[in-house]
């Protein structure tokens, strides 16, 4: 008799978990790897305009980044309990740590929000409205056009994740998880710890530059 749990390609599960994960980690890789870019980008400018990068940094709100990195690392253990508790096939436990990651996820993106909404008010948004008095303008643009670019494919990024967690949510409480079946729960949680990680960077090279 076929197992439900197991796709037709694969053998047994073990061999099909193996496969999804190592897909996940090529991805990831590839994730990297765009990410790099702007990283790389990123530094190459600020070699070149330390200063200005310095002060603009000073314009950055050091408490919801602060705040914003404590939900971040607070979503990634919920995450990591949430894998455990799939692990050992107790779907109202995975079920719930999942949904509390997906909150915190969303209060992340609402701080995110809120300080995109500051930068409008404060005409901080590179183009043509840009009013910033005492540092070079278009020096000050490059670093606020790496700032939403960054923080906002981040934020997409975090907005695909909520997206699978929603899925996977629905999946657990569908009691589709057994303590033989939880891969597609592990490769959710990679992803979503790979968010972390991209924003433990950006947070003191966009935060944290300004001397403070």
């Amino acid at each position: 008799m076929s197992n439900p749990e197991l796709s037709h390609q694969f053998e047994t599960l073990d061999q099909q978990a193996e496969a999804s994960s190592l897909g996940m980690w090529a991805f990831l890789v590839t994730e990297t790897l765009f990410f790099g870019g702007l990283f790389l980008l990123y530094t190459v400018y600020r070699i070149k305009f330390p200063e200005t990068f310095a002060e603009c940094s000073k314009l950055m709100d050091l408490r919801l980044g602060a705040i914003n990195t404590a939900i971040l690392l607070t979503s990634s253990l919920t995450m990591a309990f949430a894998v455990h508790s799939a692990e050992g096939g107790q779907k109202r436990a995975t079920v719930g740590w999942i949904f509390l990651t997906m909150l915190l996820g969303t209060a992340f993106l609402g701080i995110k929000g809120f300080e995109y909404h500051h930068k409008f008010v404060e005409h901080l948004v590179p183009g043509p409205h840009f009013q910033l008095e005492s540092i070079h303008h278009r020096e000050a643009q490059i670093f606020f056009s790496l700032y939403f670019a960054m923080t906002g494919l981040h934020a997409l990024h975090m907005i695909i994740g909520l997206g699978v967690l929603a899925v996977i949510s629905s999946m657990a409480a569908a009691g589709k998880f057994t303590t033989t079946y939880s891969n597609p729960v592990q490769i959710s949680g990679l992803y979503w710890h790979f968010i972390d990680i991209i924003w433990i960077f950006l947070f003191p090279l966009l935060y944290l530059i300004g001397n403070r």
